[in-house]
């Protein structure tokens, strides 16, 4: 069992500034990996799969990081169990879900990833309805044509070529580059309208063959300025 008190769950803040930076960064990691496993699966790691995430073959080395937590506060472990740990002090609301934030697209097709994650974002189900869905915050003058900012965040959600409708705003990769695009349909043909105000529609002669990251899918726009990007365990 965990020493020492327990922290008081009823703050608003789960964890105190100094015991979040009284993580070492592998810790941290650990731990944010923990709360998204958890929520994307409604129980535990184990100490192997958490080994082969982080490539640490030694699961004493694993058991000692989750001690290290334990002594810290923001775990409660119970030996007699596989998956005994308890996470102390974060929200796992069931209806919330949490999705990776990233500072620009990501280089991938369409489908979940985590790698390169800057950061973590718990979001209303209802808002993140589709399996998948990630954000990435939203680059200066490649979305004025639909008034977006630097600074707002979009939600992308995998989707396929045939369920775009007329009008989708869409991340898709062209020439080797990955960009946003809003598709307009003409009878057979389909045209990719970048965001920017002055640049040049671009057909499209397949749909299937387009490298499409997602669509665009909801807007989150920040009143105040953006604070430092944290872990999702200080949520």
């Amino acid at each position: 069992m965990r020493n020492g008190p327990k922290p008081d769950l009823t703050q608003t803040t789960p964890f105190e500034p100094r015991l979040s930076s009284s993580l070492t960064e592998i810790e941290r990691k650990i731990l944010d990996y923990m709360v998204l496993y958890l929520r994307t699966n409604t129980y535990q790691p184990s100490i192997r799969e958490i080994g082969e995430q982080f490539g640490i073959k030694s699961t004493k080395t694993v058991s000692e990081h989750l001690q290290a937590l334990a002594d810290k506060g923001f775990l409660e472990r119970d030996p007699s169990r596989s998956r005994g740990v308890r996470i102390l002090g974060v929200d796992l609301n069931p209806e919330t879900v949490s999705v990776p934030c990233y500072r620009d697209l990501p280089e991938v097709d369409s489908g979940f990833r985590t790698e390169g994650a800057d950061t973590y974002f718990s979001l209303d189900r209802r808002l993140a309805a589709s399996k998948g869905c990630f954000m990435v915050q939203a680059p200066g003058g490649r979305l004025e044509a639909m008034g977006v900012t630097e600074g707002d965040f979009l939600i992308i959600e995998p989707v396929l070529a045939e369920e775009l409708d007329d009008g989708a705003v869409l991340a898709a990769r062209l020439d080797s580059k990955t960009d946003y695009y809003r598709l307009r349909k003409t009878g057979t043909q389909a045209f990719l309208h970048p965001m920017r105000a002055d640049a040049e529609p671009i057909a499209v002669e397949e749909m299937a063959s387009l490298g499409l990251v997602g669509r665009v899918s909801a807007l989150y726009r920040r009143i105040s300025p953006l604070p430092s990007p944290v872990s999702i365990t200080t949520h």
